[in-house]
C-alpha cells in the first residue's frame, strides 16, 4: 500500500521549492517599485491601454516610447501577440473640452431680435432681404402654407449660432470597427506617431481607467480574498467540530494562493504578463476548488475514525487518501483538460485567466492530498506527544 503519510516530508519539500522562490518575487515587486515580480495591470494602477498596428513592421517599441516622450507623457511600451504595439501611460482623454469663446452675432436671433425663427433664410445682417411674413402676403393659400411653416420651425433647425455654438458636430470618441481614434489626446499622439513612423492601420483595444476606480478594485480584490478566507475557516471548523480542520484547511489554501501568485509575479518579471480584474476571479474560483478537494478527504477521514476507532491516526488519514486518490484526480483533469483547450484555443483576452486557473486547480488538487491531510497529521501527532509528555495518556479520538 502506498504509504503516503511516512513520505510526507519530501511532499512538503516539494511544495517548498514552488512556494519560496514565488514569495522571494512577491517580494521582489515592492522593492523594485514594480519593475520586478507582479505587474499589475491598469484595472489595478490606472492610466490607458492601447494596442494599436503600424503599417510598417519594422516599428519598434523603442521608437513608439521615443515619440511619447517627446510629447512629454511617461509610458511603457512593449510588442504583443501578431505584430501590435501596446502602449501603456497616463489617463488620456478621448474629447477635448471646447473652447469658451462668444458666439458671433450674425443672426438677428443671436441680438434678442422678436424675428420668428422660421426666417432662416441665409441673408447677411444690414440686408434688407425678404421675410416669412412679407412672402406670405401674396396669397391667403400660401399664408396658410407659411404659417404651418413657421410653426413647425424648431431652434434646432436654426443655423443660427443660438441653436448650435458650433458648426459642426463633435466627433464620436468611440472609432469605427478596426479604425482608430483621432479625438482628444489620443487623436494628437496618433498624429504624432504617423508623422514620425507611418500611418496606424489597426487599433485593437483603448481602455482607460481613472485613478479612484483602480483604487476602489484594488481594495474590493482585497476584501474579497480575506472574506472568503475567513468564510472557509469557520465553515471547516463547524462542519468537523474541530479547529484543526479548518487551519489545516486554510494553510493548503495559502499554498495554492501563494502558488498562483508567486508563478504570476515571475512571470510578469521575465515576461511582463499583468494581473487583472479577472485574476481575482480565478483566485476565488481556485480557493472554491481546493477546499471542496480538502472537503472530500475530510469527510472520509472523519467516517473512517468511527468505523476503526482506536486505529493510528496517521494511518486511517492515509487510508483515507488512497480512497478517495482516484475520486480527486480524475474530477481535477476533466477541468485540466478543459482549461488547456481554452488556453490553446481561445483568446488573448481570456488567456492570464485560463492560465491563473489551470495552475491553481492543479495546485489545490495537489495541497488537498499531499499537503492539507498530511499537516492535520502532524498536528494530531504533534498534540499526542505533548499530552503524553506532560503525563497523560494518548487519546483516540472517535468523529463528531
Amino acid at each position: 500500500m502506498l504509504d503516503i503519510i511516512g513520505k510526507r516530508n519530501w511532499f512538503f519539500l516539494f511544495s517548498g521549492l514552488i512556494v519560496v522562490p514565488g514569495l522571494f518575487f512577491i517580494l521582489l515587486g515592492p522593492i523594485t517599485g514594480g519593475k520586478a515580480g507582479l505587474q499589475f495591470s491598469i484595472d489595478y494602477t490606472g492610466g490607458t491601454l492601447w494596442e494599436i498596428h503600424f503599417k510598417n513592421p519594422s516599428v519598434t517599441p523603442a521608437q513608439v516610447h521615443a515619440v511619447l516622450a517627446a510629447k512629454g507623457y511617461d509610458s511603457q511600451v512593449q510588442t504583443s501577440t501578431g505584430g501590435y504595439v501596446v502602449i501603456r501611460t497616463v489617463p488620456l482623454g478621448l474629447i477635448e473640452a471646447p473652447a469658451a469663446t462668444p458666439a458671433p452675432s450674425t443672426s438677428p436671433t443671436a441680438s434678442g431680435s422678436p424675428e420668428p425663427s422660421g426666417s432662416a433664410s441665409p441673408v447677411p445682417s444690414g440686408s434688407p432681404g425678404p421675410s416669412a411674413s412679407t412672402a406670405a402676403s401674396a396669397s391667403p393659400a400660401a399664408s396658410g402654407a407659411a404659417a404651418a411653416a413657421g410653426a413647425s420651425a424648431s431652434p434646432g433647425a436654426s443655423p443660427s449660432p443660438t441653436a448650435s455654438p458650433s458648426p459642426s458636430p463633435s466627433p464620436s470618441p468611440t472609432p469605427v470597427p478596426g479604425g482608430v481614434t483621432r479625438t482628444g489626446q489620443v487623436g494628437t499622439l496618433v498624429t504624432a506617431l504617423e508623422a514620425q513612423l507611418g500611418p496606424i492601420d489597426e487599433q485593437r483595444s483603448l481602455t482607460t481607467v481613472g485613478p479612484v476606480i483602480s483604487s476602489e478594485l484594488t481594495q474590493q480584490a482585497i476584501t474579497l480574498v480575506l472574506i472568503g478566507s475567513l468564510g472557509i475557516l469557520l465553515w471547516m471548523t463547524f462542519r468537523f467540530r474541530d479547529f484543526r480542520f479548518g487551519m489545516t484547511a486554510l494553510a493548503a489554501l495559502v499554498h495554492d494562493v501563494i502558488v498562483v501568485v508567486g508563478i504570476f509575479a515571475i512571470l510578469g518579471t521575465f515576461f511582463k504578463i499583468e494581473v487583472d480584474a479577472l485574476f481575482v476571479t480565478a483566485m476565488l474560483t481556485i480557493i472554491g476548488f481546493s477546499v471542496h478537494d480538502t472537503i472530500v478527504v475530510y469527510d472520509r477521514i472523519r467516517e473512517n475514525r468511527a468505523r476503526h476507532a482506536g486505529e493510528n491516526f496517521s494511518a486511517i488519514v492515509n487510508h483515507s487518501i488512497l480512497q478517495t486518490l482516484a475520486r480527486s484526480i480524475n474530477t481535477s483533469l476533466t477541468v485540466v483538460f478543459t482549461l488547456t483547450a481554452l488556453l490553446l484555443f481561445a483568446g488573448s483576452s481570456i488567456q492570464t485567466f485560463i492560465l491563473a486557473l489551470l495552475i491553481g486547480i492543479t495546485s489545490g488538487t495537489y495541497s488537498s492530498i499531499f499537503n492539507a491531510a498530511p499537516l492535520l497529521t502532524v498536528w494530531e501527532e504533534w498534540e499526542e506527544r505533548r499530552r503524553i509528555a506532560a503525563g497523560g495518556r494518548p487519546v483516540r479520538r472517535s468523529a463528531s
